[in-house]
């Protein structure tokens, strides 16, 4: 099987939906000639052309709110949030309006729209270019919430979300773009709210999102020389969430750690874990820890950068301290 980028995968999968179904447009800031910042979408101009590639100016409310009414009237738009950190600024149009409108038209409107966007930390963009901030929206009912922590992934959810009537939010980790892993050349869906078990254990749980699923990863492959067995889950999707995925997971290790990007204050983590503590609770041998990010605003300072977002040294510490009863 042929290994692609993390971007190329999500331009792969633009693409061939593009070439299925002529309403799918593409709108955001530097979309087309410039392919987004991230190059993410290069190329795409030249096969579709300015009218389904649609440079926009700068005015995220303004487009967003294009995107919502164009969804509504029949075409499938894809909006490009240049950073994630301005979803602060189309809140009404994403949280009030596309996902509240079929609700209020009784099923008789929808809104087909994907917005696509990214999230995490380490890049040394500073307090207001580093935030994931996939809680916000996952809170509000009427939203899908994706987030591929591969390329792999990052091509079947794309595409199952292009296809999907209700809004999606797609949040990609900037540092993943070009990371490398496997993806079929024939076409493959991801269903939503279907987890992927990653490694299998019988010691911990560890659910992890995103960017943190390989910090899972390694800490379990380390956890392994200290004859620890890890379980490794990707949600994938955190709304729909596999509840039942982790649920019989923890049923059988007895012992959790949910690790989020996010700040870890009222974010995925609290929510993933009060779900474990609601349903599995008898099987439970020692309370479910939340790991997220420092409850501060990033800092632009490399190695206080660093310091914020949980790290596979950190998530194998914790483990133990778990297992030998110290936490």
């Amino acid at each position: 099987m042929r290994e692609i980028t993390f971007g190329a995968a999500v331009n792969e999968a633009i693409a061939e939906e593009m070439r299925l179904d002529e309403r799918i447009i593409v709108l955001g800031e530097d979309v087309a000639e410039a392919g987004t910042p991230f190059k993410v979408l290069s190329g795409l101009v030249e096969e579709f052309g300015t009218q389904r590639i649609i440079d926009t100016p700068i005015s995220e409310p303004g487009f967003t709110g294009i995107a919502v009414g164009a969804a509504m009237t029949g075409l499938r738009p894809i909006v490009d949030l240049m950073f994630g950190d301005f979803l602060f600024l189309i809140m009404d149009q994403l949280c009030n309006q596309a996902a509240k409108t079929h609700y209020m038209s009784g099923g008789k409107l929808n809104v087909p729209m994907v917005l696509r966007t990214n999230m995490g930390a380490t890049r040394r963009s500073a307090a207001q270019h580093s935030q994931s901030l996939h809680a916000l929206v996952a809170h509000i009912p009427g939203l899908k919430v994706a987030m591929p922590s591969s390329a792999y992934e990052a091509k079947g959810l794309m595409k199952t979300a292009i296809r999907d009537n209700n809004p999606v939010v797609i949040f990609e980790d900037k540092l993943m773009y070009n990371d490398k892993a496997e993806v079929p050349e024939e076409e493959y869906l991801i269903n939503f709210g279907e987890a992927e078990i990653l490694h299998t254990g019988s010691d911990i749980t560890l659910v992890a999102t995103s960017s943190m699923v390989q910090q899972a990863e390694m800490a379990a492959k380390t956890l392994a020389k200290q004859n620890i067995s890890a379980e490794v889950i990707d949600p994938r999707t955190i709304s729909p969430l596999d509840e039942t995925t982790i649920i019989n997971s923890v049923k059988k290790t007895s012992h959790a750690i949910v690790i989020d990007e996010g700040h870890q204050n009222y974010g995925i983590t609290a929510e993933i874990a009060a779900r474990i503590s609601e349903k599995a609770f008898y099987y439970l041998d020692a309370p479910v820890q939340r790991f997220g990010a420092m409850d501060v605003p990033i800092p632009f300072s490399p190695a206080l950068e660093d310091l914020t977002v949980p790290t596979a040294q950190q998530i194998h510490e914790r483990a133990v301290l778990l297992l030998e009863g110290k936490l």
